[in-house]
C-alpha cells in the first residue's frame, strides 16, 4: 500500500516528473498519428490502384506479328474475355485499348494550347494517356462509375474543379452545352478532373486529339499524324490526382478509329468474386489455359494481380512507413532518457527517507517497486494522453491541416502534389497497443536502472545522508 502512495506523492510533489510526461506524450501522439497517416495512404493507394486496375491485369505481348514460335495473339480481345468470364470466380472482365496522344483546345482557346507547346518544360505539354473502353463491362469491372458521381474537389476560390457527365449511366452522351450542327455526331471525351482545370476546359467545347502511329512510319511516309475532334462530355474523379491529370477515356472503337491500326485492345481488367480468396489462385489458372490456347506468350508478366502491377509504389509507401516508425520511436528513446534522468534526481534527494522505509521494514524489493511506480505513473499518464491526442488527430487531421493552412497562409499539404487529393488516415488498433505496449517497456526499462540503484541503497549510509 505505501509502494503506491509514496510513488504518487513523489509524482506529484516534482514538476520536472511533467517533463518526462510531456516527453512521452509527444512520443506516443506522434507515432501514433504519423502512422496512421501512412497506413491511410497505403490504404488509400491500394483502394485507388485497385479501383482503376481491378483485381487482374491482362497484358497480351502482341508484337511482332511474325511469330517464329507460331503463337499468333489475337487482335480482338472476345476470345480472351469468353475464356476468362467462363471461370465462376470472375465476377466481370473488361478490355481496354490505351494510347498516348496530345490534348489541345480548339476555338477561342487555342492559344492556351500553343502556350503549352512553345513551353521549354517538358512536363507543361498535354500529353494524356487515351484509354479506349466498353461502358457496360467497365461499369461491371472498375469504379468507373463511381468516379463520374464523386464529388468535385474545389479550388481556392471555392469553384468546383470538374463538372460531371450528364448521366453516368451513359457516359459518352453528347452534353447538352453542346451546339455543334453537323449532322455526324463528334465523339464524346470524358477528362480527368485535374487535367481539365489545369487547361482551363468546358463541358461541350470541341478538343483536338493528336497521337503517332509508329506503323504508320516504317514506309517513310510523309502523312501527318493521325488526329480528331472529340467534345468533352464531363470529368470524372479517380481520387487518384496522377491519374486524374493525364488521363481521358473514350469509346473504344473511337480510338480505334484514331489510330487506325490493327489491334482492338491493349490490356483486359478482371474483378473477381473475392479477391483475397481466389486472386493467386485465378491468376495461376488464366496463365496456363491462355497459354495453352495461344491467347498470351506464356509469359508470367503477362497476367499479373493489381499488387503486382503496381508493386514498387505499394513497396515504397511500406517502406516509408515503416522508415517513419523507425524515426519516431528515437523520440520515444529520448523521453526514456529524461525518466532516467528524473528518477536518478529524485533517488539522490530522497536517500534519507530510503533509510528511513529500509528502518521501519521496507525490503530492497519494496523499494525498488516504489521508483518502477513513479515511472508507471509518468508512462501511464503520458500514453492515455497521447494516445487519445493521437488517435483524435488522426481522424480530425485533414480539417486540422486546412485549418492551420488557412491561419497561417501557407499550404501544408499540396493535393496538386501528392497522390490523394486529401490527407488520408487510418488507426490501426494493433498499432496502437504495440505504441501503448512498447512505451510501457521503454520506460520501466530507463526507469529499472536508478531503482534498483534506491533499492541497494545502505540504510546506515542513507540515514547519514544531509
Amino acid at each position: 500500500m505505501y509502494r503506491s502512495f509514496l510513488s504518487w506523492r513523489y509524482l506529484t510533489s516534482r514538476r520536472t516528473n511533467l517533463i518526462g510526461i510531456g516527453g512521452i506524450f509527444v512520443a506516443v501522439t506522434a507515432l501514433i498519428l504519423i502512422l496512421s497517416i501512412m497506413t491511410g495512404f497505403l490504404n488509400e493507394a491500394r483502394a485507388s490502384i485497385r479501383g482503376s486496375l481491378s483485381d487482374l491485369l491482362i497484358q497480351p505481348i502482341q508484337l511482332q506479328r511474325d511469330n517464329r514460335d507460331g503463337r499468333i495473339v489475337p487482335d480482338a480481345p472476345e476470345r480472351i474475355l469468353e475464356v476468362i468470364r467462363a471461370d465462376s470466380r470472375v465476377e466481370g472482365a473488361a478490355a481496354h485499348l490505351s494510347w498516348g496522344g496530345i490534348l489541345t483546345q480548339e476555338g477561342s482557346q487555342s492559344d492556351r494550347a500553343e502556350a503549352f507547346m512553345a513551353s521549354s518544360q517538358m512536363s507543361d505539354l498535354p500529353l494524356v494517356n487515351i484509354v479506349g473502353i466498353d461502358v457496360i463491362d467497365e461499369m461491371a469491372t472498375t469504379d468507373f462509375r463511381e468516379s463520374l458521381t464523386r464529388e468535385p474537389t474545389l479550388d481556392k476560390s471555392g469553384f468546383p474543379r470538374g463538372k460531371r457527365v450528364e448521366n453516368p449511366d451513359s457516359p459518352f452522351d453528347l452534353p447538352p452545352e453542346f451546339r455543334g450542327r453537323t449532322a455526324k455526331k463528334p465523339p464524346v471525351v470524358l477528362i480527368g478532373e485535374q487535367l481539365f482545370y489545369r487547361l482551363g476546359l468546358r463541358r461541350g467545347e470541341s478538343v483536338q486529339v493528336t497521337t503517332i502511329v509508329p506503323s504508320a512510319m516504317v514506309d517513310g511516309s510523309s502523312a501527318p499524324p493521325p488526329n480528331m475532334s472529340f467534345v468533352v462530355g464531363g470529368t470524372f474523379r479517380s481520387g487518384e490526382n496522377d491519374m486524374d491529370l493525364d488521363r481521358v477515356y473514350v469509346k473504344r472503337d473511337s480510338l480505334q478509329d484514331l489510330i487506325g491500326d490493327a489491334r482492338e485492345f491493349s490490356e483486359i481488367l478482371v474483378r473477381l468474386e473475392d479477391y483475397d480468396r481466389d486472386g493467386q489462385a485465378v491468376r495461376d489458372d488464366l496463365r496456363h489455359s491462355l497459354a495453352l490456347m495461344a491467347l498470351v506468350r506464356g509469359y508470367t508478366s503477362e497476367v499479373k494481380t493489381w499488387e503486382e502491377f503496381r508493386a514498387s509504389l505499394l513497396g515504397a509507401i511500406h517502406n516509408e512507413r515503416t522508415l517513419m516508425a523507425i524515426m519516431l520511436s528515437l523520440v520515444l528513446v529520448v523521453a526514456g532518457f529524461c525518466i532516467f534522468a528524473i528518477l536518478s534526481m529524485m533517488v539522490t534527494e530522497k536517500r534519507r527517507d530510503i533509510g528511513i522505509l529500509t528502518a521501519i521494514g521496507a525490503t530492497p524489493r519494496g523499494i525498488l517497486t516504489t521508483f518502477l511506480m513513479v515511472a508507471f505513473w509518468d508512462a501511464l499518464i503520458g500514453t492515455a494522453l497521447g494516445a487519445t491526442a493521437g488517435i483524435w488527430a488522426a481522424y480530425k487531421i485533414d480539417p486540422i491541416e486546412r485549418w492551420i493552412s488557412d491561419a497561417l497562409g501557407v499550404q501544408v499539404f499540396n493535393r496538386e502534389v501528392y497522390l490523394f487529393d486529401h490527407i488520408p488516415a487510418h488507426v490501426d488498433p494493433f498499432a496502437v497497443t504495440l505504441i501503448v505496449t512498447g512505451t510501457f517497456l521503454c520506460t520501466l526499462l530507463f526507469a529499472a536502472l536508478p531503482a534498483w540503484s534506491a533499492a541497494r541503497t545502505d540504510p546506515i549510509e542513507a540515514l547519514r545522508y544531509e
